[in-house]
């Protein structure tokens, strides 16, 4: 084709789809769609918030889709169903990705920089990709309040949650108990098992004994074998942490 630039020419599909959505936009027909079924019987739903720390994948559209089509689906059926959207901003892949940024180790350099000044980071960050997340959705038609959606960060979506909890415990429905959880010692604080998987790698190491002293003179000897190969860096750094609690 020599130099000649190659044309982005749209199919006629996707002229439609960009015409149906302007439509759409300009009638306000998401709105009016609210407004028509204003006072009849509700059907709750609530968006999982996505976390703001990525630009929006192809695999994120199936939940999407689903999110949308059973709203769709209620209010056609006569029923009022508001549409929320919401940012999930908190958690340690925000966090971790401005650390990335900065070149931290550790937890110190944290505090050493400033946490105000690091969650100051953390913010313009998330609303980054909160804007790309916006017009992913809008594209792909998906029909939700984005422009008064829930922050997880904002005071009043905490003081939300805290009051929820509060009614919990009003109810004695809460319980004080203890759970196992995985512990980053680097990033000093407790991770999901999704937040565990991610850089997981199998690895050989040594087996660990830990020695107790025993109580009864019947017993030759007590030994505790922690384990013979440990996986993955975290689980590495959490062996002396086993042994430590003993």
């Amino acid at each position: 084709m020599g130099n000649e630039k190659v044309q982005n020419i749209k199919s006629d599909v996707a002229l439609r789809e960009e015409a149906i959505l302007q439509f759409w936009k300009e009638n306000k027909t998401f709105e009016k769609s609210l407004k028509q079924t204003e006072g009849k019987r509700e059907f709750v739903f609530y968006d999982g918030p996505v976390t703001a720390n990525s630009k929006p994948v192809l695999h994120t559209m199936e939940p999407f889709s689903f999110k949308d089509i059973i709203p769709r689906y209620k209010t056609m059926r006569g029923y009022h169903v508001r549409r929320k959207g919401g940012w999930d901003t908190h958690g340690l892949p925000v966090e971790l990705q401005i650390e990335k940024k900065l070149g931290f180790q550790s937890k110190n350099d944290i505090e050493n920089y400033g946490i105000a000044n690091f969650n100051k980071l953390c913010k313009e960050s998330v609303w980054e990709y909160i804007g790309l997340w916006k017009n992913f959705t809008a594209r792909m038609g998906y029909w939700a309040d984005q422009e008064n959606a829930y922050v997880t960060y904002h005071n009043d979506y905490i003081e939300s949650v805290w009051n929820v909890l509060k009614k919990i415990n009003d109810q004695n429905l809460l319980y004080k108990n203890y759970k196992v959880v995985p512990w980053c010692p680097r990033c000093g604080t407790a991770l999901s098992s999704h937040e565990l998987a991610q850089g997981y790698e199998e690895v050989k190491d040594l087996s660990v004994y830990v020695k107790f002293r025993i109580k009864s003179p019947s017993t030759s000897h007590s030994t505790l074998r922690v384990s013979d190969s440990m996986s993955s860096g975290r689980a590495n750094s959490c062996k002396k942490t086993i042994i430590n609690n003993y």
